[in-house]
């Protein structure tokens, strides 16, 4: 498999309506040209089954519904990018905490909802196929840490993940065996986390191609921790590796003004409430190329070339007023707490006016030993 320098850009279209604009060195430029001139080959790009209510109202966070993703898939590969979709079989935000039960699919049982799976991915990319844009790889879920589909689908029910999952995985290998499966979890530094999902998951037959970890420095340790577990997951299951989720602070500028949110804001400013010591890296520009740099070592590390690249999550997702992680019926659909600002704006990779940061350059020049 190619390695992956890749960026997930959900959000780009939504920035973009609300006015967001990009610079390299002064020259405004598209932001996907931007990422391509600095090495991007894939992007990631999340589908949400229906990220509205009955009556119209957006969710947020790019309403990320299959015409949107159609859409800038479209534009992605006509820039030669690959593309890795990411299904979270949800009609929003999934990950650790919460794996919400589609409105569609609400009341069905286990048998059910693996018949579900099966048909929506199934559809789904026959409607890619339609548009010209077959992905590149498939990610069957999103941080499936706890499960999915929960109540169903939750740890420690492994018999249900691996069915539920499974059946995503089976629909993509029916429409193209060639088409590489990710399963994905998150806290990539926790051997214990990964050894008894994998060791499930396998015994019972689970599809996967590759293992795909998030990697957040402030929430899931050191990166010497990060590059044991990937030795340990390489050697022990035999996949490749991608840090499919990664990202690390630029700045703790407070950005809730941009976004006509007061200063006190939840998601006013990530990071925020991290203490110093959690992070690893200064949170500066200088810090964050430290990171890059740190982490690519780690991934090329991995035995038997299976540390296969990573994606940067959300380096586009500028503060402007329009675009947060949450409109109202998102957050109530997730059972959180709004208002709901950007929460991303200062781990992209350009600052807050939309320049280019010296880490897309730390990117661009790196040279995997392939």
């Amino acid at each position: 498999m190619q390695y992956i320098k890749g960026f997930d850009v959900s959000s780009l279209p939504e920035v973009e309506r609300c006015g967001a604009r990009f610079y390299d060195h002064g020259a405004e430029k598209d932001a996907l040209t931007i990422l391509r001139e600095h090495g991007a080959g894939w992007v990631r790009l999340r589908l949400w089954n229906d990220p509205y209510t009955p009556d119209g109202r957006g969710y947020g966070a790019g309403n990320c519904a299959l015409p949107t993703v159609l859409e800038t898939a479209r534009r992605a590969r006509k820039m030669g990018f690959k593309w890795l979709l990411d299904f979270h079989y949800s009609d929003f935000w999934t990950d650790p905490g919460k794996q919400t039960l589609p409105k569609a699919w609400q009341g069905m049982d286990e048998a059910e909802l693996a018949g579900a799976i099966a048909r929506y991915t199934a559809d789904v990319l026959g409607a890619c196929r339609a548009n010209g844009t077959v992905p590149d790889m498939v990610q069957v879920g999103n941080e499936l840490t706890g499960g999915l589909l929960w109540p169903v689908g939750k740890t420690p029910n492994w018999d249900a993940i691996a069915h539920l999952v499974g059946a995503g995985a089976g629909a993509v290998k029916a429409f193209r065996e060639s088409i590489p499966v990710m399963v994905h979890l998150d806290n990539g530094a926790n051997r214990a986390l990964f050894q008894t999902w994998f060791d499930n998951y396998f015994a019972r037959g689970g599809i996967c191609d590759v293992i795909g970890m998030s990697f957040y420095p402030y929430w899931h340790g050191t990166l010497d921790e990060l590059q044991a577990n990937m030795n340990f997951v390489a050697e022990r299951f035999g996949r490749d590796i991608v840090v499919v989720e990664t990202s690390a602070a630029f700045t703790m500028e407070s950005y809730a003004a941009r976004e006509g949110l007061p200063d006190d804001c939840r998601k006013g400013t990530a990071l925020r409430n991290v203490p110093a010591e959690k992070f690893g890296f200064a949170p500066t520009p200088q810090g964050q190329c430290d990171y890059v740099r740190r982490l690519l070592q780690a991934i090329e590390s991995l035995p038997d070339g299976h540390g296969r690249g990573f994606f940067w999550w959300e380096p586009a997702w500028l503060p402007v007023p329009g675009s947060g992680w949450a409109e109202q019926p998102g957050w109530e659909y997730v059972h959180e707490q709004g208002p709901g600002g950007n929460e991303w704006a200062n781990q992209a990779l350009f600052d807050y006016d939309g320049n280019a940061l010296p880490a897309l350059d730390v990117i661009r020049d790196y040279r995997p030993q392939d």
